[in-house]
């Protein structure tokens, strides 16, 4: 008996060594500066991952299981307790049920005619995760000492969440067990399903994101097994890398703003049962009632019984809800298209362009975007490609002068070319076309987080597509016009 005991000390103690080597070697590869060579970014992101895996593997040895966790949040009987949880402290859900939705997972199902306007979720403060509330708890010692957690509220709200977690008994707890277990945020992704949105935007900001993740890991670990207060002492027997990626993806995809105690300042927050609710376009109906100390909830529309009841998350691109949300969103009336445009510190004529894009508060490398519905070019993306189209003789004149027609003094049709092949080069960095992807996404052996990066690029190539399209179009009726001037 005593040498199986012996035997669990030493292992647990070469556990604790290895660990201790490996979050060691994870903080050093986390703290190189960040690479604005996207394939130096993703050797990093691997190099973090293989240490990732092992670290898991030993997690799985040593981290206590949670015995009183459920095998999933649509479980009748955690609805159920959840439902008299919320009830029991004040807050209300009128006209609907909690219900599993296909493609969903959980949302509201209307059981009864619901006007638009109509209120149907109340929700008291005392009910939230925030800020304010982590620092009425043991934590408030951790964030006063740690600057991490005292400048990162989004932070502080993750590392809560985990505490009431961990702790034997939580006023949260019949919150905590409806959330979902794991989630489709980019932190759940493997490398090759990251590498489904190489080509994209998106993809260097979700190789951000990980690496940013993966440091605050090996961050925290090191803090809770180096820390004596009593909520290390809680978080290190099963502080692991998956529960901390659950954390941030609950926060992530769950947080809003909400008045501090103060009234002065807005802090961040968890709202159950709110947080229950799907998106689809329309307008903001949720705003917090400072008389009642609640947040409240109208229906954005008519909803008639059995229909699923939904709200407006607010205007983010596809890109913000995969990226933050865990979801793409083909309807998204707001979705857009980042691109850079910049002057090159080679140009000879790089000084008067300075100072003409000065004139129009551009900066010498400058974002624009392209939008999925209307015009998808705005006059911002021309005004800039004007000034950086410009000969030494325009940009003179342009100088010195008070009108800024540039229309009377530029070849329009040399500045949508230039646009156009722009877009082109941009939809062509993509390793597949718009066709291949629409019969990828038939393939039902794809992984759901494969799928959901095919969509998120699919939307992107969309509107750049959209973008070329209409760059054509102008193309041709400037040439149009131009043969016309001439005839006359």
């Amino acid at each position: 008996m005593e040498r199986k005991e012996s035997g669990k000390k030493s292992s647990a103690l070469n556990n604790h060594n290895e660990m201790k080597v490996l979050i060691n070697k994870l903080l050093q590869i986390s703290a190189v500066p960040q690479e604005k060579d996207v394939s130096k970014l993703l050797e990093n992101h691997k190099d973090m991952t293989v240490i990732i895996e092992t670290i898991k593997k030993l997690q799985k040895k040593v981290v206590t299981e949670d015995k009183n966790r459920t095998s999933g949040r649509t479980c009748p009987a955690i609805i159920e307790r959840f439902t008299n949880w919320f009830k029991e402290n004040g807050a209300e859900l009128e006209g609907c049920d909690i219900r599993e939705i296909e493609n969903y997972g959980l949302g509201f199902i209307t059981n009864t005619k619901i006007p638009e306007f109509s209120l149907v979720i109340s929700v008291p403060k005392k009910l939230m995760l925030t800020v304010d509330a982590a620092k009425k708890t043991p934590l408030k010692q951790l964030i006063e000492k740690d600057d991490l957690l005292g400048n990162m509220p989004n932070i502080t709200l993750a590392v809560f969440l985990l505490y009431e977690k961990y702790k034997s008994e939580s006023f949260w707890k019949p919150y905590i067990d409806i959330l979902p277990n794991t989630y489709n945020t980019v932190l759940y992704f493997t490398v090759d399903e990251l590498l489904e949105l190489k080509g994209s935007p998106t993809f260097e900001k979700a190789l951000c994101i990980n690496k940013c993740i993966i440091r605050q890991f090996a961050y925290f670990y090191k803090l809770f097994n180096t820390s004596e207060d009593s909520v290390s002492h809680i978080m290190r027997k099963r502080f692991s890398f998956e529960d901390y990626c659950w954390a941030v993806s609950s926060v992530m995809t769950r947080q809003n703003k909400v008045p501090s105690e103060n009234g002065i300042t807005r802090i961040d927050a968890l709202i159950p049962l709110w947080d229950i609710c799907n998106h689809m376009n329309g307008t903001i109906t949720t705003d917090y009632n400072p008389d009642l100390k609640r947040c409240e909830c109208l229906a954005l529309k008519t909803y008639q019984p059995g229909e699923q009841f939904f709200i407006f998350y607010g205007e983010r691109s596809n890109a913000e809800l995969f990226l933050y949300n865990g979801f793409v969103y083909e309807e998204n009336e707001h979705d857009i298209y980042w691109i850079q445009l910049g002057i090159s510190k080679d140009d000879p004529l790089r000084e008067q362009r300075t100072e003409l894009l000065k004139m129009f508060s551009f900066e010498l490398n400058e974002s624009f975007f392209l939008t999925k519905d209307g015009e998808p070019i705005n006059d911002g993306i021309l005004k800039f490609i004007y000034i950086f189209k410009m000969n030494q003789e325009h940009l003179e004149y342009w100088l010195k002068s008070e009108g800024y027609n540039f229309s009377l003094c530029l070849n329009i049709q040399e500045s949508w070319s230039f646009l156009q092949t722009r877009l082109k080069l941009l939809l062509g960095t993509y390793k597949t076309t718009i066709e291949e992807d629409l019969k990828l996404l038939q393939e039902e052996q794809l992984s759901p987080n494969r799928k959901l990066a095919i969509r998120m690029r699919l939307t992107e190539k969309m509107i750049l597509k959209k973008g070329i399209d209409y760059a054509d179009r102008m193309i041709e009726r400037n040439a149009i016009e131009s043969i016309e001037k001439i005839q006359i």
